[in-house]
Formats: structure tokens, sequence, C-alpha cells
């Protein structure tokens, strides 16, 4: 099971930590991604990581503004959210996929948690 958290109103220019605590198995063994949905739109990956980091992809929208890690104690991937535009405004999801290397494709992630919403607004 994994589940979402973190999610808030910001305003532009602010930041958010999302978390995705995964329970009944290690997520260190699994690749795990964010995705996000924005009304009207279709879904996009945002970031994803394997294990402790040992690969680790993020779409271009989100480089340089937003960094996923993993603490291995807490069974939890996060995905730290700078500088926050309108644009990001979404229902955020994380996702795993028991596979060698992190992937953006959202069709080979097996297990979805039940999304947090992300507005980004003034």
């Amino acid at each position: 099971q994994l589940v979402e958290s973190g999610g808030a109103l910001v305003q532009p220019g602010g930041s958010l930590r999302l978390s995705c605590a995964a329970s009944g198995f290690n997520l260190g063994y699994y690749a795990i991604g964010w995705f996000r949905q924005a009304p009207g739109k279709e879904r996009e990956g945002v970031s994803c990581i394997k294990g402790s980091g040992s690969s680790i992809n993020y779409a271009s929208s989100a480089k340089g503004r937003f960094t996923i890690s993993t603490d291995n104690a807490k069974n939890t991937v996060y995905l730290q959210m700078n500088n926050l535009k309108p644009e990001d405004t979404a229902v955020y999801y994380c996702a795993a996929a028991f596979i060698a290397v992190c992937v953006m494709g959202s069709d080979v992630y097996d297990y979805w948690g039940q999304g947090t919403q992300v507005t980004v607004s003034s």
C-alpha cells in the first residue's frame, strides 16, 4: 500500500514536500515514481527513483526545482518541490514498480496511492 501526503494550497514561489509512505513491502527494491494529473490533462511523470538513488529521473518541468529522495528507515519516498508555479497544480500520485531502473512511463507501475492535491495559487 502507498499513501501520499503533504499536498496543500501554496502561493507561487513556495515550497512543499510530498511524502509517499509504503507498507507491506520494502521500497528499496522498487522503483518509485511521482506522477501528476491536472484537470482536463493527461497524467504525466514528474520524477522517479530506484532504491536510495541508484537511478533517478526528472521531467524537464521538474529539473532544478524538485528533488526526489528515499528514507529507507521510514520506508518513504519524498518529493521536495521548490519555486512552485501555478502550472504545478495537480493531484500528485506515487506509484511503485518492481523494475531495475526507474522510468517515467506510468504503464510499468503496478501499485498506486490515492493521490494528494497540490494547488499553487495566490
